[in-house]
């Protein structure tokens, strides 16, 4: 029997966060590293979050040469109050302080409101591609034409995804963008889903070259949704 494609639309916020490990903390103190992991992914009981996870980078396929990342967290809500709420919890201000900031040297942060076609949780072993633009001159000055050339070509790129790919995006909203204004997020099913998706990647290099926007603008980051170990009392 086919399976029918989801219609059911949901709105979401979408919480990015990249963080760069001190490279002599990465090297010496892995387990350091597991707990700031785990700490962030303990997060996801909240009762605002959604969803949420936290892991390695996969790979980054474009980094402005300022910028380094090796680690990640998403996480979905509800409405703009929900994530408010998670970020002024004494859980994640905890986490924060005595685990993230002792090993991080770098930390960027990217929300947008969206509407999801789709599950609002993604699959464990989902490959997601996170893209962010910078379209701003040096002076700090968006370029709204650009913006708006973006958002239209991401609005085609969605509706032509298959059944089974989601694909969210927006205007970031967060103060800690570092500039990126326009963020994009695509989920496949899988890794081997997320290595074969030939097209989105010509779909997207197409949008690059028409905005004509250079690649120390772009974000793009790989990551796989990990599967989570219940913590045990």
């Amino acid at each position: 029997m086919a399976t029918s494609p989801p219609t059911e639309k949901t709105e979401i916020v979408e919480h990015v966060v990249l963080f760069n490990i001190k490279d002599e903390e990465e090297e010496h103190h892995p387990s350091k590293v597991n707990d700031m992991i785990n700490g962030l992914n303990a997060l996801n009981s909240l009762d605002s979050v959604v969803y949420l996870t936290a892991g390695p980078i996969l790979r980054t396929r474009s980094l402005p040469p300022s910028l380094k990342f090796t680690h990640m967290l998403h996480a979905r809500y509800l409405t703009r109050a929900d994530l408010s709420h998670y970020s002024l919890h004494d859980a994640h201000v905890s986490v924060v302080n005595s685990l993230v900031k002792p090993l991080c040297d770098d930390v960027m942060a990217v929300d947008w409101s969206a509407q999801l076609v789709g599950p609002t949780i993604p699959r464990p072993g989902s490959g997601m591609r996170f893209t962010f633009f910078k379209v701003e001159d040096d002076d700090g000055v968006e370029d709204e034409k650009a913006k708006e050339t973006i958002f239209e070509g991401l609005k085609k790129i969605k509706e032509s995804l298959g059944v089974y790919e989601q694909k969210s995006y927006g205007e970031n909203f967060s103060d800690r963008g570092k500039g990126f204004g326009v963020a994009s997020l695509a989920v496949f099913p899988d890794l081997n889903e997320l290595d074969a998706s030939e097209e989105y990647e010509d779909q997207m290099r197409s949008l690059i070259n028409k905005i004509k926007i250079s690649d120390d603008h772009i974000i793009a980051v790989d990551y796989v949704v990990p599967r989570l170990t219940p913590v045990t009392p």
